[in-house]
């Protein structure tokens, strides 16, 4: 993701001041760090949180799209709210295609609420690199079911799953980039919904987008507010 990020922002026009991997960690206190108009984050679920942090108190704006992190959130959002300069913006899914599906997803949540008849389940497919499972979009996907489904209250992985449950399978095969399947099954037929990513050009260009939109952008903000879903 990072050589991707870096491809489209030259492509752009940017101009890339500093890169930060395990092997520079001090580098976020350089000038040349700071002097950035915005860092974005896309690392692991073990490192995500204080590399945000440390970003910020240099006074850098974020776009983050590491997933795997997101019980700590929350923290994170009560920081950058109490902070009136701070600036942070975040996605599970940086991928337009994606996002559209999160608006169809919660329309279509939104009408199966009367239909008790259908049961929910979910597949995500990735490569066999990404660490976290189920992914960041499939819980943001799940989550905005549970929002609109009264009969649906969590996510599971479980295959002995209650019936308030969604399940959620994940595989993880060769150098896939993403595929999100939601099925609702009644006794009698299927309706599915799904995304699948040709490549990871898709989140790259995005993260870059949002990183251009939040230039004159302050506060918590993510993917609907870019795009006025």
């Amino acid at each position: 993701m990072g050589h991707a990020i870096e491809k489209f922002a030259l492509q752009r026009g940017h101009e890339i001041v500093s890169i930060i991997d395990v092997n520079n960690q001090g580098d976020f206190e350089s000038n040349q760090f700071k002097s950035a108009d915005v860092a974005i984050e896309f690392t692991t679920p073990s490192t995500a949180y204080d590399n945000c942090l440390r970003a910020l108190k240099a006074g850098v704006k974020v776009v983050s799209g590491s997933t795997g992190w997101t019980d700590r959130i929350p923290q994170l959002r009560k920081d950058v709210e109490s902070n009136k300069q701070a600036t942070f913006f975040y996605s599970s899914n940086y991928s337009i295609g994606v996002n559209i599906l999160f608006a169809v997803n919660k329309y279509l949540a939104k009408l199966m609420n009367d239909f008790g008849q259908y049961d929910v389940e979910m597949d995500e497919i990735h490569h066999i690199h990404k660490l976290d499972h189920p992914s960041g979009t499939a819980i943001t996907l799940a989550n905005g079911i549970i929002d609109n489904i009264d009969r649906k209250t969590a996510w599971t992985e479980n295959e002995n799953h209650h019936d308030n449950e969604i399940l959620i399978k994940h595989e993880r095969i060769g150098e896939v980039p993403g595929t999100h399947i939601i099925k609702y099954t009644s006794p009698v037929d299927q309706i599915t919904i799904s995304h699948e990513a040709f490549s990871r050009d898709g989140f790259a260009l995005g993260a870059v987008v949002a990183a251009e939109w939040l230039r004159d952008k302050t506060g918590f903000l993510g993917m609907n507010d870019m795009l006025n879903f």
